[in-house]
């Protein structure tokens, strides 16, 4: 007999109330994006009067979450980047030099004198006066080596110590190489991520291609070259000894020393010790301020270890000039006054207010332990964005409503059920993907489309198994129940095999693909559940309340 329980009449129809509810903030899209862009600003910067309008535009008893806008819909700035994963090589080497250097003096009745080599700059290349004491200036550097924490580098340490002549030559090793290059691009990625966080854009896609690139999507920033500006800064920050100062920009820094110029001073040259005291890993705050004169600058803190390294530094170096050194720039080289144990201080220099809240910004997401090469760059503006809204607008209107004629012509009032529940699968699809927060993109809303399609495939199955039973002579109410009964297996194997293939799309593919698969793997679920329980219920009401001898589907 055609016949549902009462509790899951209530259940379907709540699970599609509800749906409709969470999808309805999507239908004033402007209306509550301004509503929830004023309530993040309010909670970023307290009670603001200006904006309680704005907050007042959409009830707060309502849902406000919207589905976001991909990069082509909404306009923005698209970037693939590589990581230079050889610039971390170089700086591991020269961080290196210092410990070495004052192991082997520790040893030099055995080795004689030590003096480093100019080489590769990823390798350190170490004379001693005595080669007869090798063997164990080799034993003393391998005490440096650590073994390496991945699977693919178990048994293995993480540098390479080899003699040649009276040379001592320290590498990293090939494994070393594979886990740094890893653990470099993961850091690029999640600093890139802070970085665009801390301006607050809206969802952006930052995710890994390939072995050392990163792809970068921000809807709704003005330009690729602002995007640039944002994350392409290194803000490497170290804190440096100063060996000396000079007007030649060719002057020779020596082993162990770097050339760099002034920021503030053009002509000016500062000698300074490639191994930093701290850098800007140390850092947990920076903030935008005045200096003393009123001038924008940007105050500094450094964790408990950084404190402590400054701290020692400033204690032991009183007199001497200390340089802050921004990119290979320096900012400033003040001369150590007295001890100063609390691990904070302040940059200053010829900033602009829009400067230094910028700088302050980098410094805080942290420093890229690579520089990136931008291999491609694109600007999609608003226009564009639009065009494309409107685009996928008319094709979704001009697709659902072809179906909907289609179903109601064909299957009269049993189509118009189907259509109704077609309603209702479209609605909850915006539910689920407002919910998830998932990205709409232009191939996402391709993705609806074909769902609508197949969400009336499901009910075309349906439809034409109760013509079937219909035409055996069976009673409306048995040839309804056999309709069902008989296509459930037709349309679950249709969709499991369809929701696999979106499940796929989604591990393997990447940006638009994943996009696509969303859209297509929530709707095959809701188009699962209208055309199985929403349909048949109202197929079911309506045959409750009229009880007719005939059908016609």
């Amino acid at each position: 007999m055609l016949q549902i329980d009462t509790w899951k009449r209530v259940l379907i129809w709540l699970t599609c109330a509800l749906g409709l509810f969470l999808a309805l903030p999507n239908a004033f899209y402007s209306r509550v994006e301004v509503h929830n862009d004023a309530v993040a600003a309010i909670e970023a910067s307290g009670e603001t009067p200006a904006l309680d309008a704005e907050v007042a535009g959409w009830p707060d008893w309502m849902p406000s979450r919207l589905v976001n806008l991909g990069l082509d819909l909404r306009g923005g700035a698209h970037l693939l980047a590589e990581v230079q994963v050889q610039d971390v090589y170089d700086a591991r080497m020269e961080g290196m030099w210092p410990e070495i250097r004052d192991l082997l003096r520790t040893e030099r009745a055995t080795i004689g004198t030590i003096r480093l080599q100019s080489g590769p700059a990823d390798e350190i290349r170490v004379r001693i006066s005595d080669p007869e004491g090798m063997p164990k200036a080799l034993q003393v550097v391998r005490e440096l080596a650590r073994p390496i924490q991945t699977l693919a580098g178990i048994g293995s340490t993480d540098i390479d110590v080899r003699a040649e002549g009276d040379l001592i030559i320290v590498s990293l090793s090939e494994a070393e190489k594979l886990a740094s290059d890893d653990r470099t691009v993961r850091q690029a990625l999640e600093i890139i991520r802070r970085r665009i966080d801390e301006v607050g854009t809206r969802e952006p896609t930052i995710q890994r291609q390939g072995e050392d690139r990163i792809l970068i999507q921000v809807p709704g920033i003005g330009s690729a070259s602002e995007l640039k500006a944002i994350i392409g800064t290194t803000a490497q920050l170290t804190f440096s000894p100063v060996v000396s100062r000079t007007g030649d920009a060719d002057a020779v820094a020596g082993s162990g020393n770097k050339l760099v110029p002034s920021l503030d001073d053009p002509g000016t040259y500062f000698i300074i010790e490639a191994a930093p005291v701290v850098t800007g890993e140390d850092l947990v705050d920076a903030q935008p301020s005045f200096d003393q004169n009123g001038r924008p600058a940007v105050n500094f803190r450094f964790n408990t270890s950084g404190a402590r390294k400054f701290g020692d530094y400033t204690a032991e170096n009183i007199g001497s000039p200390f340089a802050i050194v921004l990119d290979d720039e320096v900012v400033s080289a003040p001369t150590i006054q007295s001890h100063i144990p609390g691990g904070s201080g302040i940059i200053t220099g010829n900033f602009t207010l829009e400067e230094s809240t910028h700088l302050a910004v980098l410094l805080r997401a942290g420093a890229l332990p690579a520089g990136l090469t931008f291999l491609e760059e694109r600007t999609i503006g608003p226009e564009l964005g639009q065009d494309s809204i409107d685009a996928g607008k008319t094709a979704t209107i001009v697709a659902f409503a072809a179906v909907l004629v289609f179903m109601a012509f064909s299957y009269g009032l049993f189509g118009i059920f189907a259509n109704i529940a077609l309603v209702i699968n479209v609605s909850m699809i915006f539910a689920l993907l407002s919910l998830v927060g998932a990205t709409l993109t232009l191939p996402g809303i391709a993705g609806i489309v074909l769902t609508v399609g197949m969400a009336v495939d499901a009910n075309v199955l349906v439809f034409e198994r109760i013509r079937e039973e219909l035409k055996t002579a069976r009673g409306p109410a048995r040839a309804i129940e056999l309709g069902y009964e008989k296509a459930l297996s037709a349309i679950i194997d249709a969709n499991v095999t369809t929701f696999i293939t979106a499940v796929i799309l989604f591990v393997m593919g990447s940006g638009p693909v994943r996009g696509f698969a969303i859209t297509l793997g929530l709707g095959i679920v809701t188009s699962v559940f209208t055309a199985i329980f929403v349909t048949r219920l109202l197929i079911v009401t309506w045959y409750d309340r009229r009880r007719p001898k005939t059908i016609e589907v």
